[in-house]
């Protein structure tokens, strides 16, 4: 055999390979040898029959095998001989052997670019000093205790308001017949907390205990059922009871009975470990891709185009399998599957290039990846996600995704490198820059103020004015308006579905 390596490109080669007639002939033969072994023929004793009969009533079979044993031998040849790791699958354009023949092929396959590592240790970096303020902790207990707190009915006939919980049972009608999947019996839904569309929360706090009501509530525009988007139904509702929520006292057999605590000193002080692990965790990520972009900022090189499409469908099957466990597909999103693979171009080069560059760094320090390292990185995967270990490791060997996230162990190994011989240096949390700062200027505001203070009562009402609105309607155009759409699934309860989908996720279970 003899090859000849061609650049096609800075991350494409071509393997021209030669076999000798002879060679090529010899593979044939071996593997008529090997159906003359296991191929019965009517009239001769097994393994009697003349290789010919083999040959002629199996050619197809026995060409198309000689074949593709001959080339995968001579790829894993060449590959060892050329020290070349392919980023992608290795394209064979090749021909069925011919006997008496040279047999000619060629294999094209991409490669890491080359280029000169930068210097990656002792680089200097900062990252937020980690902090865990009192009223996050307050925030924590506060629902805690809410989380514990007893439902009691309210025996008085009235009607309900924020903050209540009622025990109601609806069903939105189009044309006289109930709209499929808006629809609940007893359902538990506390006012006031956005659970619902605003009118449905509105026609409840208008009925009493046991009374009937209906009304026209027109779904918004941008309802997650796409077929009820826009549409007008009559919303029927029944008010069973109303309950109010009895909030306890924290004390030690509370913490007990909310996390198997021993004591509420116990809690809050698990509590403040859990939140201070992972806001530093939170920092050094952040502190992390500020390294990493500096390096990346610091070479050029070009991108293996099908790496980048590998990682584009990659980034679109995991959104698909997504969409699939909450029983949506890509229309859900409002967008087609071209565009959603376009979108996910710029984030697949820069991770593309990201993970050219550690596995380089990875390569200079001869660092690999044991197959432990892969299942303990798949379980944490699977508890993070709320999915079956054995589900999502089937998951990625039908998609071939296992050699991809080796690599993507080992990058993140080349990174742990790379940090761990940074120049750390820990500085305040942004917003304690902002109080800083905040203090600075109101030490210097006394100085101006004597002056300028007739001067600024109306600039400062100005200033409020025009914040006032702007600050109302951010929430509707981001927060808000994301927040609504998975919660209003399938009914004008936004939470109904979502204890519906629990409920069904953990009978599945």
């Amino acid at each position: 055999m003899e090859y000849k390596v061609e650049e096609i490109s800075p991350v494409k080669r071509q393997v021209n390979i030669t076999v000798p007639a002879e060679e090529a002939e010899a593979a044939v033969s071996a593997t008529v040898a090997l159906y003359k072994m296991r191929t019965n023929i009517k009239g001769f004793r097994p393994g009697k029959a003349p290789a010919s009969i083999i040959e002629s009533q199996n050619r197809n079979q026995i060409y198309n095998e000689a074949t593709t044993d001959l080339v995968n031998m001579q790829i894993n040849q060449i590959m060892g001989e050329l020290a070349m790791a392919p980023l992608s699958r290795i394209d064979v354009d090749a021909d069925l052997i011919e006997r008496g023949k040279d047999f000619t092929y060629s294999i094209s396959f991409e490669v890491a670019p080359k280029f000169d590592l930068p210097e990656y240790k002792g680089l200097a970096v900062e990252m937020e000093k980690a902090e865990v303020k009192d009223e996050e902790l307050a925030e924590v207990e506060k629902r805690m205790l809410e989380n514990a707190a007893e439902v009691k009915v309210i025996e008085d006939v009235r009607c309900p308001v924020d903050g209540e919980v009622v025990s109601v049972s609806f069903a939105a009608y189009k044309d006289g017949q109930v709209v499929d999947g808006i629809k609940a019996e007893n359902f538990d839904l506390v006012l006031g907390q956005e659970q619902a569309l605003p009118e449905f929360e509105d026609l409840v706090k208008t009925m009493t205990t046991g009374e009937d009501g209906e009304k026209e509530i027109t779904f918004p525009e941008d309802f997650i059922n796409t077929s009820l988007a826009g549409q007008t139904v009559v919303m029927k509702v029944k008010l069973h009871a109303i309950k109010e929520r009895v909030i306890p006292e924290l004390t030690d057999e509370v913490a007990k009975k909310a996390g198997g605590f021993e004591s509420v000193e116990q809690m809050r002080q698990v509590i403040s470990d859990s939140y201070m692990n992972s806001r530093q965790e939170l920092n050094k990520s952040n502190a992390q891709k500020v390294l990493l972009k500096d390096l990346l900022d610091s070479v050029e090189f070009p991108l293996p185009p099908s790496m980048v499409e590998d990682r584009i469908e990659r980034l679109t099957r995991d959104l698909e399998y997504k969409l699939d466990r909450q029983g949506k597909s890509f229309a859900a999103t409002g967008k087609t599957e071209e565009q959603i693979r376009e979108e996910f171009r710029s984030e697949a080069e820069e991770t593309v290039k990201s993970e050219i560059l550690l596995q380089s760094i990875a390569m200079e320090e001869g660092m690999d990846v044991e197959p432990q390292e892969i299942d303990q990185f798949l379980s944490r995967i699977a508890m993070q996600s709320k999915t079956p270990l054995h589900e999502l490791k089937k998951y990625y060997e039908d998609n071939n995704l296992i050699m991809p996230l080796k690599d993507r162990i080992l990058a993140d190994k080349a990174m742990e490198l790379v940090w761990d011989s940074a120049d750390v240096k820990e500085v305040a949390a942004a917003g304690e820059t902002k109080k800083a700062a905040k203090k600075t200027a109101a030490k210097k505001a006394p100085a101006k103020k004597a002056a300028d203070k007739d001067a600024k009562k109306p600039a400062a009402k100005k200033t409020a004015a025009k914040k006032a609105p702007a600050k109302k309607a951010a929430p509707k155009k981001a927060a808000d308006k994301d927040a609504k759409k998975p919660a209003a699934k399938k009914a004008p309860a936004k939470k109904a579905p979502a204890k519906k989908a629990a409920a069904k996720k953990a009978d599945d279970k």
